[in-house]
């Protein structure tokens, strides 16, 4: 209790000096300055822009700080392309109201903040697990430093590109990042928020992994009004707070679930599968939706197994798994986790179709299952394995800096990177600015992980894939190469003037 009066305390204190300095900036200059006023020249830009960017940010600096800027608004058809038999109220009655199909506004006077006189530096926020940690609220010793630290390398690698394109283009100074370590802590990336937005005054944030971590996070993050750029939490509740400083650029678990939900029962027919996943957030929430979708399959789970991270001893739950006479196992958590699980399960007999989520993928999981890895089937949220000339030369760069082959964090971390650093250079220094020109992009994000088109929630619009071990190599499928049904029309979404 005396931990979160601290951090409410020091939110509402330098929210009050932030306020204060805005209307002080007011009053003093009633209009913007003109380094983040001005609109780019597009032949000065490091990139092309299109006309209705441009459109966009005349808009925005129209508005100044007293006026909320005329911008189109997202609207979606269907929540996360939610298939209509997935649908919670398809079968029975429609809701009165449904949520998240409306994009959400940002209101306040942060638009009329002008640049600042003397930067150094252009700072971009991290905030991701990269240190080993030993926290109660993550069940003991921390496990995501792997990934975190995969994370870190692509934002360092999208940095770096940026700076030796010239950098910040309107001051022709580099883009700075400031690493902090999410440690688990229970508020303690809280505590990093407000050290990145008001100590280090970073003009954006990418993180974080953890669910639990990166829901205090941006919650803060709405408080300090800082845009943030997650690209490693696939917490499908975690872009359901429905705050306009957030956005995703990797597909959720939500969606890994409908296509794993649709493989399984359409697909292969199977109708008794058993669930085995992490007792932490990542497993419970991961989980949810197969659940879900099962139930509304008409083919509910018949037992759900929790264990506890790091578990070296799986005989229980997975003899209650069998007892219960499951066709397949899904298993929701870490690959070290879950090649230990499959071992065993073969050692015990038990032959059942091996289903997993998309942590499952990495290089440590082939290395602890062995030959049990093959015929194992897992959800991922983009296809590494595509043709694509620019996830080629990522590939090349990554490899040549770290001496190592990047993989779904580092992946997506580039990507969110490359966006936010695209949307500093168009706004100027001005977080509002930045926030906006993220949020009313049209165009699809041509990225190394693929089209990252946005929807109403500023969540990922796209499709998840599955990854088969086929001859000792994963071999990636889309909907389509499976022969899934596809019922939701596909993008772009549409926009409505607000």
């Amino acid at each position: 209790m005396c931990r979160v009066t601290i951090i409410t305390g020091l939110v509402l204190v330098t929210m009050f000096i932030w306020e204060m300095g805005l209307a002080a900036a007011s009053d003093s200059a009633p209009t913007v300055g003109a380094d983040n006023r001005a609109l780019p020249n597009q032949e000065d830009l490091p990139f092309p822009v299109d006309d209705y960017t441009l459109s966009i940010l005349e808009r925005i600096n129209r508005a100044g700080a007293y006026q909320v800027p005329q911008l189109p608004l997202r609207v979606d058809p269907v929540y996360a392309d939610t298939p209509k038999e997935l649908d919670p109220f398809g079968r029975l009655t429609q809701p009165f109201k449904r949520y998240f199909l409306v994009q959400m506004e940002y209101t306040g006077p942060g638009r009329g903040i002008p640049e600042p006189e003397h930067v150094d530096t252009v700072k971009i926020g991290f905030l991701g697990p990269i240190e080993p940690t030993v926290s109660v609220a993550t069940g003991g010793k921390s496990h995501e430093e792997n990934l975190g630290q995969m994370m870190l390398r692509g934002c360092q690698l999208a940095i770096e590109e940026a700076n030796a394109a010239g950098g910040y283009w309107r001051r022709k100074i580099p883009f700075e990042l400031v690493v902090r370590n999410d440690n688990g802590l229970w508020g303690s990336s809280g505590d990093e928020i407000i050290r990145l937005a008001y100590i280090e005054n970073v003009w954006a944030i990418i993180g974080t992994i953890d669910g639990a971590n990166s829901h205090i996070a941006i919650r803060v993050a709405l408080k300090a009004e800082v845009p943030v750029v997650n690209t490693g939490d696939t917490d499908p509740t975690f872009i359901e707070t429905n705050i306009p400083w957030v956005l995703r650029v990797i597909a959720d678990d939500r969606r890994q679930c409908y296509i794993l939900a649709d493989y399984i029962y359409k697909k292969l027919g199977l109708s008794r599968v058993g669930i085995i996943r992490a007792s932490n957030r990542y497993g419970r929430f991961g989980v949810r939706e197969f659940r879900d979708a099962s139930r509304r399959l008409e083919r509910p789970v018949p037992i759900e197994m929790a264990y506890f991270v790091g578990q070296q001893d799986f005989s229980m739950e997975l003899q209650r798994l069998a007892d219960a006479q499951v066709e397949a196992v899904v298993h929701w958590g870490d690959a070290e986790d879950g090649a230990r699980i499959l071992n065993q399960m073969r050692e015990m007999g038990m032959k059942q179709p091996f289903f997993a989520c998309d942590r499952c993928l990495l290089d440590d999981f082939v290395k602890i299952a062995g030959k049990n890895a093959e015929g194992v089937v897992c959800a991922s949220p983009w296809n590494p394995a595509r043709d694509d000339s620019r996830l080629e030369e990522f590939r090349q760069k990554f490899k040549a800096r770290f001496g190592c082959e990047p993989e779904t964090y580092a992946a997506h971390a580039y990507d969110g990177t490359q966006m936010l650093i695209w949307a500093i250079q168009l706004a100027g220094l001005n977080r509002a600015k930045i926030r906006d020109v993220l949020a009313t992009r049209r165009d699809p994000w041509h990225g190394v992980t693929g089209e990252i088109m946005l929807t109403a929630v500023l969540d990922r619009a796209s499709d998840a894939y599955l990854a088969i071990r086929e001859n000792n190599q994963w071999k990636f499928y889309s909907r389509e190469d499976l022969g899934l049904p596809k019922e939701v029309p596909a993008r772009p979404v549409q926009v409505s003037q607000n």
